[in-house]
């Protein structure tokens, strides 16, 4: 029985956190941590539970399918499960994460240097995409490339910008703004769902499981074990990282007061921290963060699809890749307006989906207890994504007075309520 090393235990789990943080895990915590203010550290509550332990869960739930998000939802049905499948890697693959690392990577590292021209974008993604397509094409050697190069040197740039972050404070805590004045818990809830690690983790978990088997581990207790204690690594290291980004966004008024998104509090943080050389650093940072994530994602999804269409994997991930190149041109505003709405619909059912497959066993049939509840979820869902959008006015003034509604919760409470009703029928039914 083949056992993972201690170094390759390591590499997975900085592999792991390496395919996590990406654009969004650098660009969202700084925003919320300026407008949050005084409040930042309960809005970081709600945010890592989002950000950090729902990604950790997902993976430590996939270790015992396989890394198959097929089988994790497969009490939903066979077309359900089949759909909610499909949307979560064209989410996170080539129609929102993948072109976003991109379009992320250049309006915060080399905008500075090339302008903001639709030209000097597209010269930059070709070549971006370039690289991801040249790692992509080997997934068997992902640990290697991955875990023991680029991620190590991924945590290293991290780690100084984390390190200036509390040693070169930048001004004063602004007062809270928004939703962070009256509830910054559940606002900061929220706001994690942006930087889209749950469906990460969702597609993740088969890149995981491939590194594992790729050293010649085939038994399953070694593999989830692996694969837990991977998670565990890398939600230690995403914590880090994201204290480390609220303490910098927490005093950044001063150098960027009432800024847009987190790009502009970093670009303007580094500036003051590094001066010019800061550019620079940070160009390289956000490269590595960006592409190491791209990398991952396009691995994840070319997996799924070649399994599932029978198209060569060599093929889909060049398919992916052209696709992401083309989207990623659109520019990083239009991507995030029309991801935020998704992703409010794509979460709660995904939520449901993950957190219930630990209860299967407590279950007799697992499907009368999460295929109701899920369908509950993503109803509410769908609404809490309306909301975001231009159609918000067209919505019933009942669901205005619904519990947690300003917290953009609303689907919890009426998830429990049905949750429990499926229970009590699962148990008299037997």
């Amino acid at each position: 029985m083949t056992n993972l090393r201690t170094k390759d235990i390591i590499a997975l789990g900085f592999m792991t956190f390496a395919l996590f943080v990406g654009a969004g895990n650098i660009i969202f915590p700084p925003i919320v941590a300026q407008q949050a203010g005084e409040n930042v550290w309960l809005a970081a509550i709600g945010f890592l539970i989002t950000a950090v332990g729902l990604p950790v869960l997902t993976i430590m739930a996939l270790s015992k399918t396989e890394g198959s998000i097929a089988i994790l939802s497969s009490p939903l049905g066979k077309v359900a499960s089949l759909i909610l499948t499909i949307v979560c890697y064209l989410s996170v693959g080539p129609l929102f994460a993948t072109p976003r690392t991109a379009t992320v990577s250049y309006e915060i590292g080399f905008s500075s240097y090339f302008g903001n021209g639709g030209t000097s974008l597209f010269i930059y993604s070709v070549i971006y995409f370039a690289f991801v397509t040249l790692v992509s094409l080997y997934p068997n050697k992902l640990l290697d490339s991955v875990g023991h190069i680029l991620a190590p040197l991924k945590i290293i740039a991290l780690a100084i910008l984390g390190i200036a972050a509390f040693i070169i404070p930048t001004g004063s805590i602004s007062p809270a703004v928004k939703n962070y004045v009256s509830s910054p818990v559940s606002e900061g809830f929220v706001s994690g769902y942006l930087t889209m690690d749950t469906l990460g983790a969702l597609v993740f978990g088969i890149v995981i499981i491939h590194a594992i088997h790729s050293r010649g581990v085939t038994d399953k207790k070694l593999v989830t074990k692996y694969a837990v204690i991977a998670s565990l690594i890398s939600g230690v290291l995403l914590s880090l990282v994201y204290i480390s980004l609220f303490k910098l966004g927490l005093g950044s008024h001063d150098a960027a007061p009432n800024a847009e998104n987190g790009a502009v509090i970093l670009h303007a943080y580094v500036q003051h921290a590094f001066g010019d050389l800061g550019s620079l650093f940070l160009t390289v940072l956000i490269s590595l963060a960006c592409m190491v994530t791209a990398i991952g994602l396009t691995c994840a999804c070319a997996e799924y699809f070649s399994e599932l269409t029978k198209i060569p994997y060599k093929i889909l991930v060049v398919i992916l890749v052209l696709f992401s190149l083309v989207i990623s041109n659109l520019g990083l505003t239009k991507l995030i307006a029309f991801s935020v709405p998704v992703l409010s619909a794509i979460y709660p059912p995904a939520i449901v989906v993950i957190i219930l497959s630990f209860f299967w066993k407590k279950f007799n049939n697992p499907s009368v207890v999460i295929a109701p509840v899920t369908a509950v979820a993503f109803l509410f869902g769908i609404i809490e994504g309306i909301k975001v959008t231009s159609f918000n006015d067209s919505l019933p003034l009942f669901i205005q007075n619904l519990p947690l509604n300003e917290q953009n919760l609303a689907w919890f409470i009426p998830s429990i309520i049905v949750l429990i009703i499926c229970v009590v029928i699962d148990k008299v039914k037997k």
